[in-house]
C-alpha cells in the first residue's frame, strides 16, 4: 500500500505524476530545477527529494539518460546535476553583488527579509563552510548564494566552497536514493514512503538551525 501524498498537503511532491507527464526528459527538468532553486531566490522547489528520486528512478529503470549501465547513468547524473548547482549558486552570487541590497530591503510576499537575515545568521556562523552545510539547509540553500554577493565575498573562494557543496550535495543524496532503490527495489514502487522518510532525514538540519535561532 502507497501513502497518498494529498493527504500531506504535499501534492506537487508526487514524483511518480512528474515521471508520467515528463517521462524520459524527467531528468533534464531535474536539472532545470537544481538551477532555479540554487541560484533565482525560488526556495520552494523540492531539491532534495528531487535529488532522491532521480537516484531512486536510475536504480530502478524507471528513467535513462542513455543506453548504459545503471551506475554509469548515475555518474554521469552527479556530474550533471552538480555542474547545475553549481552554475545556480553562480548566478545567485551575482545577482547578490548586484541588486543584493535592494532585494536585502524588500519584504515582499515571498522573498522575505527574515529569509535573508536568518541567512546572513547562518553564513556569520559558519563562514566559508556555510556553502557546504547550507546545501542541506532548506531555504538557506536558496539565499546562501546571495547573501555571499552580497557581502561581497571573494569570488575565487565562493567558487571553491560552492563547488564542494555542489558535489557533497548532489553525490551523497542522488547515490543514497541509487543504492537504497537497488537495496530495497520495492521503494520504486512505493516512492510516496521513500520520499517521505528523506524528508523527515532533511527536516533535522532545518529544526537544528530553528532551535539555534530560538536561542540566538
Amino acid at each position: 500500500m502507497t501513502v497518498d501524498p494529498l493527504m500531506f498537503g504535499i501534492d506537487w511532491m508526487d514524483f511518480e505524476w512528474w515521471l508520467e507527464i515528463f517521462g524520459p526528459a524527467l531528468f533534464w527538468v531535474c536539472l532545470g530545477i537544481v538551477f532555479v532553486e540554487c541560484g533565482l531566490l525560488f526556495p520552494f522547489l523540492p531539491g532534495d527529494t528531487l535529488l532522491f528520486s532521480v537516484g531512486l528512478f536510475l536504480a530502478t529503470g524507471k528513467i535513462e539518460i542513455f543506453d548504459a549501465d545503471p551506475l554509469a547513468q548515475l555518474v554521469v547524473a552527479c556530474l550533471l546535476l552538480t555542474a547545475s548547482a553549481f552554475a545556480g549558486n553562480v548566478v545567485g552570487y551575482e545577482i547578490g553583488r548586484k541588486i543584493g541590497t535592494p532585494l536585502y530591503q524588500r519584504d515582499g510576499r515571498f522573498i522575505k527579509r527574515k529569509h535573508f537575515d536568518q541567512t546572513r545568521d547562518f553564513f556569520d556562523r559558519h563562514g566559508s563552510s556555510a556553502l557546504v552545510i547550507g546545501r542541506f539547509v532548506a531555504f538557506v540553500r536558496t539565499f546562501i548564494t546571495v547573501v555571499a554577493g552580497a557581502t561581497q565575498m571573494n569570488r575565487r573562494r565562493f567558487w571553491l566552497w560552492s563547488f564542494i557543496g555542489a558535489v557533497a550535495w548532489v553525490v551523497s543524496v542522488t547515490a543514497l536514493g541509487y543504492f537504497l532503490g537497488k537495496r530495497f527495489p520495492a521503494l520504486g514502487d512505493n516512492i510516496d514512503l521513500a520520499l517521505l522518510l528523506i524528508m523527515a532525514i532533511f527536516a533535522v538540519p532545518l529544526i537544528v538551525e530553528w532551535r539555534k535561532s530560538r536561542k540566538a
